[in-house]
């Protein structure tokens, strides 16, 4: 599968305060898929910035990274309240996978033992593959990996989770330069987020946020 990047517009796992503004930026390039966390914007701000990237004709994520069950349903009504299309992260719980099918959005899950902020991964290769055919079994579709989080083996864990699991994958974090690019390419998610990277202009060292993200897009676009 040829990966598609979900442009987050976080930095440190905290929304920009200046998110709109760096959308609007950018909001021209062929980059489809949008997003930011529930952490870092006002709610009013967050509804406007999702609109804003809707009329744009993106598709909007919004990440949550929490861990009991009354956080994650809060995550899971403030995606609806602003409108967006998927909500990532949050552990899996059937009343938020019920909430979210009821709104007709897009869940999409954590799977293994995620802990703490910034978040860790643990569990066996085979522990997180297991844990993510049980939720399709559920009737999930998709799932947000933070797979080099894994306090193992990352890069084997999203290879082998690819490879094992059939279903919309996110590998979300840490994709920070052109050789893990390529390695999304190898193993073939349907998206990889990207946010710090970005704003840390890990690709283009002298340019702005715009710069660099034209530069991962044209490099995306050339393979």
């Amino acid at each position: 599968m040829r990966p598609d990047i979900v442009v987050m517009l976080t930095h440190h796992d905290v929304t920009v305060p200046d998110a709109a503004e760096v959308f609007e930026t950018c909001k021209d390039l062929p980059v489809k898929h949008w997003g930011f966390k529930n952490v870092g914007l006002p709610k009013d701000q967050m509804k406007a910035l999702t609109a804003a990237m809707r009329e744009a004709g993106k598709m909007t994520f919004l990440e949550v990274v929490t861990y009991d069950e009354e956080s994650c349903m809060d995550g899971a009504k403030t995606a609806v309240e602003c409108g967006f299309d998927c909500l990532m992260g949050t552990l899996y719980y059937e009343s938020v996978h019920n909430y979210l099918k009821e709104q007709g959005l897009t869940y999409m899950p954590f799977c293994g033992k995620v802990s703490g902020s910034p978040s860790i991964l643990e569990g066996t290769n085979e522990e997180i593959i297991q844990d993510a055919k049980n939720m399709m079994d559920k009737g999930i579709k998709g799932f947000d990996i933070l797979a080099y989080r894994h306090v193992v083996d990352g890069e084997k864990l999203a290879r082998e989770f690819c490879a094992a699991v059939d279903a919309q994958i996110c590998i979300a974090g840490s994709i920070n330069s052109f050789e893990r690019i390529d390695t999304m390419f190898d193993i073939g998610p349907w998206t990889f987020t990207m946010g710090s990277a970005l704003f840390e202009k890990k690709f283009v060292p002298t340019g702005s946020f715009r710069d660099n993200l034209i530069a991962v897009a044209y490099y995306m676009a050339a393979k």
